[in-house]
């Protein structure tokens, strides 16, 4: 049986579920059906709730400088829902020869903080002398050759806290494209930073307001995201438990099949993390096969502590210099309210990685027992925790490493060539939430616009420091 659909997506996590709601509010009369091949929506998106604390299997939360976000707490009526942690104000941590180093949060206060030695600190200055190095070089040797050797475990900890990645093997051009961008324009970072505080002062001058943005978050955890946009979905526009086994091109459209059914589409939106979508675009292009991503996976340790205190601010990273068993710890009950019971503390500490997949094989008993001590290698608590739980990762951070920029340029071209094809997801515009949901709002406005229209792909983004 062959079901005919102005549009298909595949995949209902956030950038499916995005492109679905898009669709319905711009054009409440198009035809379009949402696949899944898992039970629920959200992706990797999960929030744990026991006995009162509230943990997150997946991203913690979002930034609240993108429109697109706004528009869409807006839309779906989350915006009284949301919970804030501004970074104005919530300092981060950053473990430095087996003590939290904490970092400020305006580049005065920095250049000012014992971080580094003051030669290291005016080493940093050769960054104005130095010529943009040639090629696509890992962030480690783009940091050493640009600032020296003195601030590469705090770019290992940036790194590791957004990627869990190495960063001996992502690629700066891939992860922070605005930033080399900066540096070719101008000759030098610091440079480059001068012109744009510049611009961001004549901006200021004009009447825009400019502040730091707040880490963003719903009071039942970040699932409350997906559960909403599954809402207003309505019944008929979404397909659980159906797995989109084949794509092929058609003279009549996109042809989509699944165990039992085949659908034919004008339009084809793949919303799928990028080796997931590589596995079906293999059939409109064999070389798919050959361009799959590394993955970074991440398992998430759950501590709870009575009549307990935390640091202040969101937690701290561990570059694997400190040779720890751990990659940092989110204090939780800090960011947010109600995420543990009266007169106790939530932290979440996170373990595995690029550089330690095998971290993960380990049995729980072993895993909170590594992780503890750990933390309490680190902050002051009590001698045993009165509620643990093991979180083991459903889904890869996709790492941009060698080939990243030229997969992208890859599925350009591809989407060029293929008229009503649209591919996003994770990891296509880089990792965040926000990057997802721009990309996403974009896809749904072109198929409403003009449905043959090809994609207008969006350039990796920077990472937010």
């Amino acid at each position: 049986m062959t079901n005919f659909k102005d549009t298909i997506i595949i995949g209902a996590g956030i950038s499916g579920l995005v492109v679905a709601h898009n669709l319905k509010r711009m054009q409440p009369d198009h035809d379009f059906l949402l696949l899944e091949q898992d039970s629920g929506t959200g992706g990797v998106i999960k929030s744990f709730s026991d006995n009162g604390y509230l943990a997150e299997c997946g991203p913690h939360g979002f930034l609240d400088n993108c429109g697109e976000s706004r528009q869409l707490l807006a839309d779906t009526g989350l915006e009284a829902e949301c919970v804030r942690a501004p970074l104005k104000t919530f300092v981060r941590y950053v473990c430095i020869n087996s003590k939290l180093m904490m970092i400020p949060q305006s580049p005065l206060k920095i250049i000012s903080a014992p971080l580094i030695s003051w030669p290291d600190k005016f080493r940093v200055l050769g960054d104005l002398f130095k010529k943009p190095l040639e090629g696509e070089p890992t962030v480690a040797k783009w940091a050493d050759y640009r600032f020296g050797k003195a601030l590469l475990p705090y770019v290992d900890a940036v790194f590791t806290g957004t990627y869990a990645g190495d960063f001996n093997e992502l690629k700066i051009d891939a992860v922070m494209p605005g930033v080399r961008q900066l540096e070719k324009e101008h000759g030098s970072i610091i440079r480059g930073a001068i012109a744009k505080a510049r611009q961001a002062r004549k901006k200021k001058a004009q009447g825009e307001k400019l502040q730091m943005p707040s880490m963003t978050s719903f009071a039942g955890g970040m699932q409350r995201l997906p559960e909403r946009l599954t809402e207003l979905l309505g019944t008929g526009s979404l397909r659980l438990n159906t797995e989109a086994r084949e794509i092929e091109k058609h003279e009549s459209g996109w042809l989509v099949k699944t165990k039992n059914e085949t659908f034919v589409a004008k339009n084809l939106v793949l919303g799928l993390p990028i080796n997931q979508s590589l596995g079906l675009l293999a059939e409109l292009d064999k070389t798919a096969a050959d361009m799959r991503v590394p993955e970074a996976w991440i398992g998430t340790i759950v501590f709870g502590f009575e009549k307990a205190s935390l640091p202040p601010g969101f937690g701290f990273l561990i570059p694997e210099s400190e040779q720890r068993f751990s990659l940092g710890t989110l204090f939780s009950s800090n960011m947010f309210p109600n995420r543990a019971p009266d007169s106790h503390i939530v932290f979440e500490t996170l373990v595995g990685g690029r550089r330690h997949p095998e971290r993960l094989e380990l049995d729980d008993k072993t895993l909170i027992t590594e992780a503890l001590a750990d933390v309490k290698g680190l902050i002051d608590l009590p001698d045993t925790p009165d509620y643990t739980k093991i979180l083991r990762p459903s889904g890869g951070i996709p790492q941009q490493e060698k080939g990243y920029t030229k997969l992208l340029n890859w599925r350009n071209t591809l989407v060029q060539n293929n008229p009503g094809l649209f591919v996003c997801g994770f990891g296509w515009e880089g990792i965040g939430l926000n990057d997802m949901i721009k990309t996403a709002c974009s896809v749904a406005a072109q198929i409403s616009a003009n449905p043959s229209q090809h994609q207008d792909q969006a350039d990796v983004k920077k990472v937010y420091f």
